[in-house]
């Protein structure tokens, strides 16, 4: 039986593109809902009813379920002054916790960097996907990312080689960004964390092979992530941080029919997951942070809905505070901002709260400063 005594473990999920918040967690019983979504918004007699006035998107019967069972907090309203609307410089922000400049450290790296100072395991924290997100890029600081644990998708032939070849991939490896980037320090970087990652290719060889579940889970990859991360996470490897996203969520047109299916297999995928972790009596010391970069603004475009600023994050967990956090943005047309809803919570609180009543640390010097930390922890 899993330990409350254990490290705390974050699982990080990343709607990526965009999650309509308006959809998501619907105001349906607000007439000014009806009127600015004529052609995507939710029919009332289809919704899942939170309480008399708010209500999850029918195809998020899993959050539902969570929620009911006090397991599921709610943050609404959730962003940051003056968004500017577009996916990479708001991603960027999120990322960084800097939002008045370009910042070059990921907030997630930062936490690992505290939870592990010496860098002494490589598996600290592990994203499942394609390349590295921002969030988890710190100098110094070694993540290992995954596209496949079956196959461990980067350099995946490499862990069978011997060591003197290693070493020539590694070189090779290292070389390649020679031409562009000069030798020296980065070219020490990239060879230093090619071998992070054949570290962390060898020791998750392991997590496999000690998995057993009757869970059987969606065909789908965020489905595919989350058993990875369960995986992983069952193994005992000492990880504290996952990372994975999910997505498009950028639904300018065919809303109805992405977003239904978009959420119908994270609803699944997190059925499974937490399936799962029941199943192996596990769970207690694990949240999961689900976050997007902003919503979508108020009034449909016909077929879709644009780029928003305020939005919507989830925190889910046996030990979370189920409920609903900061308060829902107002739709009444002269308090929005630029068609949007605006944002009344600082998404630095929300990690903050996180990195200090969950994980233990410090939250200033991650997040860069003291913002207001909510209860759901």
């Amino acid at each position: 039986m899993a330990s409350t005594n254990q490290d705390p473990v974050v699982v990080v999920l990343q709607l990526s593109g965009a999650n309509d918040y308006l959809n998501s967690v619907i105001p349906y019983t607000n007439p000014l809902y009806k009127d600015n979504r004529p052609c995507v918004g939710v029919p009332e007699d289809q919704v899942l009813p939170i309480d008399d006035t708010l209500a999850f998107h029918p195809n998020m019967g899993t959050l539902k379920k969570l929620y009911d069972a006090g397991k599921l907090a709610i943050i609404h309203g959730i962003g940051y002054e003056n968004s500017p609307r577009s996916h990479f410089r708001s991603m960027d922000i999120w990322h960084t916790c800097e939002p008045d400049t370009v910042g070059t450290e990921g907030w997630v790296g930062r936490v690992i960097r505290d939870l592990d100072p010496k860098g002494e395991n490589v598996l600290k924290g592990v994203n499942f996907g394609v390349g590295l997100p921002r969030a988890m890029a710190v100098r110094g600081v070694p993540v290992t990312s995954v596209s496949d644990l079956e196959s461990y998708g980067v350099l995946s032939d490499v862990p069978s080689l011997a060591a003197q070849e290693k070493s020539q991939v590694l070189e090779r490896f290292a070389r390649m960004y020679a031409p562009a980037i000069g030798t020296g320090p980065v070219m020490d970087y990239l060879s230093r964390t090619g071998q992070d990652v054949l570290k962390g290719a060898d020791i998750l060889k392991i997590a496999p092979q000690k998995y057993a579940s009757t869970v059987k889970y969606p065909e789908s990859p965020i489905a595919k992530n989350l058993r990875n991360i369960a995986q992983v996470y069952l193994a005992d490897l000492g990880t504290q941080m996952f990372y994975t996203q999910h997505g498009s969520f950028d639904t300018h047109y065919s809303q109805v029919p992405a977003f239904n299916k978009l959420w119908t297999d994270v609803s699944a995928a997190l059925e499974s997951f937490y399936a799962d972790l029941h199943e192996h009596g596990a769970g207690d010391n694990l949240i999961m942070m689900v976050f997007t970069e902003f919503g979508r603004r108020v009034r449909d475009n016909g077929s879709g809905t644009d780029h928003g600023a305020g939005g919507v994050a989830f925190v889910i967990g046996n030990r979370v505070k189920g409920g609903m956090y900061s308060e829902y943005p107002s739709l009444k047309a002269e308090d929005l901002q630029q068609g949007d809803l605006a944002p009344n919570y600082d998404f630095r609180g929300f990690y903050s709260t996180v990195i200090e009543k969950w994980l233990g640390l410090d939250p200033k010097p991650i997040v860069g400063g003291t913002f207001e930390q909510l209860q759901f922890v």
